[in-house]
Protein backbone atom coordinates (compact mmCIF):
# COMPACT_ATOMS: atom_id res chain seq x y z
CA UNK A 1 0.00 0.00 0.00
CA UNK A 2 2.59 2.66 0.78
CA UNK A 3 4.36 1.60 -2.72
CA UNK A 4 1.04 2.19 -4.38
CA UNK A 5 0.67 5.37 -2.64
CA UNK A 6 3.89 6.69 -4.36
CA UNK A 7 1.90 6.16 -7.55
CA UNK A 8 0.01 9.22 -9.04
CA UNK A 9 -3.34 7.72 -9.35
CA UNK A 10 -2.86 4.36 -7.69
CA UNK A 11 -5.11 4.05 -4.47
CA UNK A 12 -4.06 2.53 -1.61
CA UNK A 13 -7.31 1.28 -1.23
CA UNK A 14 -6.42 -0.43 -4.28
CA UNK A 15 -4.07 -2.68 -2.77
CA UNK A 16 -5.90 -3.71 0.11
CA UNK A 17 -8.61 -4.74 -1.61
CA UNK A 18 -6.93 -7.44 -4.22
CA UNK A 19 -4.97 -8.54 -0.61
CA UNK A 20 -8.18 -9.35 0.93
CA UNK A 21 -7.73 -6.85 4.06
CA UNK A 22 -9.87 -4.49 2.71
CA UNK A 23 -13.11 -5.13 5.09
CA UNK A 24 -10.80 -5.48 7.98
CA UNK A 25 -8.78 -2.17 7.42
CA UNK A 26 -12.39 -0.73 6.83
CA UNK A 27 -14.34 -2.20 10.10
CA UNK A 28 -11.14 -1.41 12.34
CA UNK A 29 -11.38 1.89 11.29
CA UNK A 30 -15.00 2.57 12.16
CA UNK A 31 -14.77 1.23 15.46
CA UNK A 32 -13.04 4.32 17.08
CA UNK A 33 -16.20 5.75 18.37
CA UNK A 34 -17.71 6.32 21.46
CA UNK A 35 -17.62 3.06 22.68
CA UNK A 36 -13.65 3.00 21.92
CA UNK A 37 -13.75 6.32 23.91
CA UNK A 38 -15.18 5.22 27.18
CA UNK A 39 -13.09 1.94 27.24
CA UNK A 40 -10.20 4.27 27.15
CA UNK A 41 -11.62 6.63 29.92
CA UNK A 42 -12.20 3.35 31.99
CA UNK A 43 -8.59 2.04 31.35
CA UNK A 44 -9.24 -0.75 29.76
CA UNK A 45 -7.25 -0.49 27.34
CA UNK A 46 -6.29 -3.66 26.29
CA UNK A 47 -10.41 -4.22 25.57
CA UNK A 48 -10.07 -0.60 23.93
CA UNK A 49 -6.81 -1.92 21.04
CA UNK A 50 -8.82 -5.56 20.12
CA UNK A 51 -11.90 -3.12 19.42
CA UNK A 52 -10.37 -1.54 16.97
CA UNK A 53 -7.83 -3.82 15.94
CA UNK A 54 -4.85 -2.10 17.02
CA UNK A 55 -2.42 -4.67 16.47
CA UNK A 56 -3.31 -4.96 12.70
CA UNK A 57 -3.49 -1.47 12.33
CA UNK A 58 -0.18 -0.34 13.61
CA UNK A 59 1.46 -3.62 11.77
CA UNK A 60 -0.06 -2.48 8.19
CA UNK A 61 1.16 1.55 9.47
CA UNK A 62 4.29 -0.01 9.60
CA UNK A 63 4.48 -1.66 6.36
CA UNK A 64 3.03 1.75 4.59
CA UNK A 65 5.68 3.35 6.49
CA UNK A 66 8.29 1.07 5.03
CA UNK A 67 7.00 0.71 1.99
CA UNK A 68 7.05 4.96 1.17
CA UNK A 69 10.30 5.97 2.87
CA UNK A 70 11.83 2.20 1.14
CA UNK A 71 10.75 2.85 -1.86
CA UNK A 72 10.18 6.58 -2.86
CA UNK A 73 13.12 7.05 -4.67
CA UNK A 74 12.94 3.87 -6.76
CA UNK A 75 9.65 4.66 -7.66
CA UNK A 76 10.35 7.99 -8.42
CA UNK A 77 13.08 6.82 -10.78
CA UNK A 78 11.38 4.79 -12.48
CA UNK A 79 8.38 7.70 -13.27
CA UNK A 80 10.79 10.18 -14.38
CA UNK A 81 13.38 7.76 -16.39
CA UNK A 82 10.84 4.91 -17.55
CA UNK A 83 7.47 6.09 -17.10
CA UNK A 84 5.89 4.28 -20.16
CA UNK A 85 6.69 0.73 -18.78
CA UNK A 86 6.21 1.41 -15.25
CA UNK A 87 2.36 3.25 -15.78
CA UNK A 88 1.91 0.19 -18.53
CA UNK A 89 2.67 -2.53 -15.50
CA UNK A 90 0.80 -0.90 -12.94
CA UNK A 91 -2.19 -0.82 -15.60
CA UNK A 92 -1.64 -4.46 -16.08
CA UNK A 93 -1.67 -5.15 -12.19
CA UNK A 94 -4.91 -2.84 -11.89
CA UNK A 95 -6.78 -4.65 -14.64
CA UNK A 96 -5.57 -7.86 -13.20
CA UNK A 97 -6.69 -7.25 -9.99
CA UNK A 98 -10.06 -5.84 -10.98
CA UNK A 99 -10.69 -9.18 -12.41
CA UNK A 100 -9.87 -10.71 -8.92
CA UNK A 101 -12.33 -8.17 -7.05
CA UNK A 102 -15.16 -9.19 -9.98
CA UNK A 103 -14.50 -12.79 -8.97
CA UNK A 104 -15.61 -11.92 -5.21
CA UNK A 105 -18.93 -11.59 -6.58
CA UNK A 106 -20.39 -15.16 -7.00
CA UNK A 107 -23.46 -14.73 -9.35
CA UNK A 108 -23.45 -11.26 -11.54
CA UNK A 109 -27.14 -9.72 -12.80
CA UNK A 110 -28.03 -7.05 -14.78
CA UNK A 111 -28.28 -4.63 -11.81
CA UNK A 112 -24.62 -5.89 -10.36
CA UNK A 113 -23.07 -5.07 -14.29
CA UNK A 114 -24.87 -1.85 -14.19
CA UNK A 115 -23.41 -0.70 -10.52
CA UNK A 116 -20.10 -2.08 -12.25
CA UNK A 117 -20.48 0.57 -15.20
CA UNK A 118 -21.77 3.23 -12.91
CA UNK A 119 -18.49 2.85 -10.94
CA UNK A 120 -16.29 2.86 -14.20
CA UNK A 121 -18.14 5.35 -15.34
CA UNK A 122 -17.57 7.67 -12.25
CA UNK A 123 -14.28 7.14 -12.16
CA UNK A 124 -13.35 7.59 -15.51
CA UNK A 125 -14.98 10.59 -15.64
CA UNK A 126 -13.40 11.61 -12.04
CA UNK A 127 -10.15 11.10 -12.93
CA UNK A 128 -10.05 13.32 -15.99
CA UNK A 129 -11.41 16.22 -14.61
CA UNK A 130 -9.44 19.51 -14.94
CA UNK A 131 -7.73 21.40 -11.97
CA UNK A 132 -9.11 24.01 -9.89
CA UNK A 133 -7.00 26.86 -10.91
CA UNK A 134 -8.46 29.46 -8.31
CA UNK A 135 -9.31 27.58 -4.78
CA UNK A 136 -10.49 29.26 -1.97
CA UNK A 137 -8.09 31.05 0.32
CA UNK A 138 -10.02 29.78 3.68
CA UNK A 139 -9.76 27.11 6.23
CA UNK A 140 -12.91 25.63 5.64
CA UNK A 141 -12.25 25.13 2.66
CA UNK A 142 -8.75 22.85 3.48
CA UNK A 143 -11.23 20.83 5.92
CA UNK A 144 -13.56 20.52 3.28
CA UNK A 145 -10.80 19.28 1.15
CA UNK A 146 -9.18 16.86 4.10
CA UNK A 147 -12.41 15.03 4.19
CA UNK A 148 -12.65 14.56 0.58
CA UNK A 149 -9.30 13.16 0.08
CA UNK A 150 -9.42 10.89 2.97
CA UNK A 151 -12.43 9.40 1.91
CA UNK A 152 -10.78 9.24 -1.79
CA UNK A 153 -7.79 7.35 -0.69
CA UNK A 154 -9.68 4.53 0.87
CA UNK A 155 -11.78 3.76 -1.70
CA UNK A 156 -10.03 1.33 -4.40
CA UNK A 157 -9.29 2.93 -7.52
CA UNK A 158 -9.25 6.73 -6.60
CA UNK A 159 -6.28 8.25 -5.29
CA UNK A 160 -6.28 10.82 -2.08
CA UNK A 161 -3.47 12.78 -3.99
CA UNK A 162 -5.02 13.25 -7.39
CA UNK A 163 -8.21 14.20 -5.37
CA UNK A 164 -6.09 16.94 -3.39
CA UNK A 165 -5.00 18.13 -7.12
CA UNK A 166 -7.95 18.74 -8.39
CA UNK A 167 -9.35 21.00 -5.81
CA UNK A 168 -6.29 22.91 -6.05
CA UNK A 169 -4.53 22.37 -3.36
CA UNK A 170 -1.70 19.50 -3.21
CA UNK A 171 0.62 22.18 -3.80
CA UNK A 172 -0.74 23.75 -0.65
CA UNK A 173 -0.72 20.68 1.72
CA UNK A 174 2.50 19.55 0.50
CA UNK A 175 4.59 22.70 0.49
CA UNK A 176 3.43 23.15 4.55
CA UNK A 177 4.53 20.24 5.21
CA UNK A 178 7.79 20.76 3.09
CA UNK A 179 7.97 24.18 4.97
CA UNK A 180 7.28 22.39 8.71
CA UNK A 181 9.76 19.56 7.88
CA UNK A 182 12.63 21.86 7.50
CA UNK A 183 11.64 24.25 10.58
CA UNK A 184 10.18 26.68 8.72
CA UNK A 185 7.11 26.71 11.38
CA UNK A 186 4.47 29.93 11.04
CA UNK A 187 0.79 30.17 12.11
CA UNK A 188 -0.80 29.74 9.13
CA UNK A 189 1.17 26.35 8.16
CA UNK A 190 0.23 24.68 12.02
CA UNK A 191 -3.53 26.08 11.14
CA UNK A 192 -3.91 24.68 8.15
CA UNK A 193 -2.10 20.96 9.50
CA UNK A 194 -4.65 20.92 11.67
CA UNK A 195 -7.53 21.71 9.88
CA UNK A 196 -6.38 19.30 7.47
CA UNK A 197 -6.27 16.58 9.67
CA UNK A 198 -9.49 17.48 11.58
CA UNK A 199 -10.99 16.98 7.96
CA UNK A 200 -9.29 13.47 7.40
CA UNK A 201 -9.74 12.06 10.69
CA UNK A 202 -13.86 12.97 10.65
CA UNK A 203 -13.77 12.36 7.02
CA UNK A 204 -12.19 8.99 7.58
CA UNK A 205 -14.21 7.72 10.73
CA UNK A 206 -17.42 8.60 8.82
CA UNK A 207 -16.89 7.40 5.68
CA UNK A 208 -15.20 4.24 6.79
CA UNK A 209 -18.84 3.77 8.70
CA UNK A 210 -20.65 4.23 5.51
CA UNK A 211 -18.43 1.65 3.95
CA UNK A 212 -18.85 -1.22 6.62
CA UNK A 213 -22.61 -0.91 6.16
CA UNK A 214 -22.24 -1.34 2.72
CA UNK A 215 -20.07 -4.16 2.65
CA UNK A 216 -22.27 -5.90 5.57
CA UNK A 217 -25.82 -4.96 3.87
CA UNK A 218 -24.82 -4.78 -0.02
CA UNK A 219 -21.49 -6.62 -0.16
CA UNK A 220 -21.91 -7.81 -3.90
CA UNK A 221 -23.55 -4.36 -5.14
CA UNK A 222 -20.58 -2.61 -3.41
CA UNK A 223 -18.02 -4.69 -4.83
CA UNK A 224 -19.16 -4.38 -7.98
CA UNK A 225 -19.27 -0.43 -7.92
CA UNK A 226 -15.26 -1.09 -6.36
CA UNK A 227 -14.33 -3.00 -9.25
CA UNK A 228 -15.96 0.00 -11.58
CA UNK A 229 -13.79 2.54 -9.63
CA UNK A 230 -10.36 0.60 -10.60
CA UNK A 231 -11.45 -0.15 -13.99
CA UNK A 232 -12.40 3.77 -14.58
CA UNK A 233 -8.93 4.83 -12.97
CA UNK A 234 -7.04 3.14 -15.55
CA UNK A 235 -7.22 6.35 -17.25
CA UNK A 236 -5.06 7.99 -15.54
CA UNK A 237 -2.61 5.12 -15.49
CA UNK A 238 -2.77 4.98 -19.59
CA UNK A 239 0.92 4.27 -19.80
CA UNK A 240 1.50 6.15 -23.18
CA UNK A 241 1.26 10.36 -22.46
CA UNK A 242 2.09 13.52 -23.13
CA UNK A 243 3.46 16.14 -21.00
CA UNK A 244 1.68 19.40 -21.29
CA UNK A 245 4.15 21.11 -18.58
CA UNK A 246 7.78 20.31 -19.88
CA UNK A 247 9.10 23.58 -17.65
CA UNK A 248 8.17 21.69 -14.39
CA UNK A 249 10.74 19.28 -13.00
CA UNK A 250 8.65 17.38 -10.22
CA UNK A 251 6.91 14.76 -11.61
CA UNK A 252 3.97 14.89 -9.61
CA UNK A 253 3.56 18.35 -10.52
CA UNK A 254 3.88 17.67 -14.17
CA UNK A 255 -0.36 17.32 -15.98
CA UNK A 256 0.52 14.65 -18.77
CA UNK A 257 -2.75 14.25 -21.95
CA UNK A 258 -3.17 10.89 -23.13
CA UNK A 259 -2.11 9.64 -26.16
CA UNK A 260 -2.42 6.89 -29.10
CA UNK A 261 0.61 4.68 -28.82
CA UNK A 262 2.54 4.42 -32.11
CA UNK A 263 3.55 0.97 -33.68
CA UNK A 264 6.92 1.04 -32.12
CA UNK A 265 9.42 -0.19 -29.40
CA UNK A 266 7.52 1.18 -26.79
CA UNK A 267 4.16 -0.17 -27.59
CA UNK A 268 6.10 -3.70 -27.49
CA UNK A 269 7.32 -2.89 -23.79
CA UNK A 270 4.08 -1.67 -22.61
CA UNK A 271 2.55 -4.86 -23.38
CA UNK A 272 5.03 -6.74 -22.25
CA UNK A 273 5.32 -5.21 -19.10
CA UNK A 274 1.22 -5.23 -18.38
CA UNK A 275 1.23 -8.84 -19.27
CA UNK A 276 3.92 -10.10 -17.23
CA UNK A 277 2.47 -7.52 -14.22
CA UNK A 278 -1.35 -8.70 -14.65
CA UNK A 279 -0.18 -12.29 -14.89
CA UNK A 280 2.06 -11.93 -11.56
CA UNK A 281 -1.37 -10.81 -10.03
CA UNK A 282 -3.20 -13.49 -11.27
CA UNK A 283 -0.88 -16.01 -10.54
CA UNK A 284 0.06 -14.63 -6.96
CA UNK A 285 -3.72 -15.30 -6.36
CA UNK A 286 -3.56 -18.98 -7.44
CA UNK A 287 -0.83 -19.87 -5.73
CA UNK A 288 -2.22 -18.30 -2.20
CA UNK A 289 -5.75 -20.53 -3.04
CA UNK A 290 -3.45 -23.39 -3.57
CA UNK A 291 -2.28 -23.03 -0.38
CA UNK A 292 -5.48 -22.66 1.01
CA UNK A 293 -4.63 -19.26 2.80
CA UNK A 294 -7.13 -16.45 2.27
CA UNK A 295 -7.33 -15.90 -1.39
CA UNK A 296 -8.20 -12.01 -2.46
CA UNK A 297 -10.70 -13.19 -5.04
CA UNK A 298 -12.81 -15.19 -2.72
CA UNK A 299 -12.14 -13.39 0.87
CA UNK A 300 -11.99 -10.05 2.41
Amino acid sequence: MGAADIIPGVSGGTVALILGIYERLVGAISRFDATFVRLLAQRRFAEAAVRVDLRFLVTLLLGIAIGIVGLASTMHWLLEQHATPTLAAFFGMILASSVLVVRMVPQWNIGLWSSLAIGAGFAFWLVGLPLLADPPDSLLWILFCGMVAICAMILPGISGAFILLILGEYHEITGVLRAVSSGDVEGRHVAVILTFVAGAASGLLAFSRVLRYLLARLREPTLAVLAGFMLGSLRKLWPFKTDVTPHVAEFKSKLFENRAPAFDTELWTALVAATVAGAAILLLDAAVTRRGLAPAATQA
